[in-house]
């Protein structure tokens, strides 16, 4: 399924292979020889999605740029059953695995491979060929790895990444955090009420 979303259309090569049920929405760009299987989401949220060539999307897998935060995946680059990719940029010959979750601003250089329910956050960088193992955690720049048993570590790193001011524009410290970030995010997410089908 194909929607203009903020009066920008998908831009598909002729020979890339999109299941009918994938949604793609927006200013979306998907190079020569991609697939992507059925369930998959390709959303721009007012920042554009490029795929590069032979990029493999697998089953209801979530890709999501925003305005502060475009997506880019280079050539070879698979990406699993149920990942999500928010506002990140992939580089060439990445394995993002199943479940894997890449939040804003992360950069994973070429090569890198992110195991099975692993987690890249916000605005962490893996150099290339490194290897996140299944279920840990990479976080900042310089990266940490880390198990998901180190939450005190992570933890820490995750405040200095500020989260709901990266991402929000809001301060952690705001009493009612939840109530102005579901608003402003709904008011942002209500755009697509204009939506239009393509397909």
């Amino acid at each position: 399924m194909l929607f203009d979303h903020l009066s920008a259309s998908a831009r598909i090569d002729p020979s890339a292979v999109i299941a009918p049920t994938a949604v793609i929405s927006g200013d979306v760009t998907i190079g020569p020889d991609c697939q992507v299987l059925h369930g998959a989401v390709i959303t721009s949220e007012g920042g554009p999605i490029t795929l590069g060539a032979s990029v493999i999307v697998m089953e209801n897998a979530l890709i999501r740029a925003s305005a502060a935060n475009p997506v880019h995946i280079g050539d070879h680059t698979l990406v699993g059953p149920m990942a999500s990719v928010s506002g990140a940029t992939i580089g060439d010959e990445v394995f993002l695995a199943t479940g894997t979750r890449i939040f804003n601003g992360a950069h994973i250089e070429a090569r890198c491979e992110v195991q099975i329910n692993a987690v890249v956050h916000l605005r962490t960088r893996l150099p290339e060929r490194t290897v996140v193992p299944i279920g840990w955690v990479a976080v900042g720049d310089p990266v940490q790895i880390l198990s998901a048993a180190e939450h005190e570590r992570i933890w820490a790193a995750q405040q200095e990444l500020d989260f709901p001011g990266y991402v929000f524009g809001l301060d952690r410290e705001t009493p009612d955090l939840m109530v102005q970030l579901t608003e402003r995010y709904g008011r942002s997410l209500s755009r697509h009420a204009d939506d239009r089908r393509l397909d």
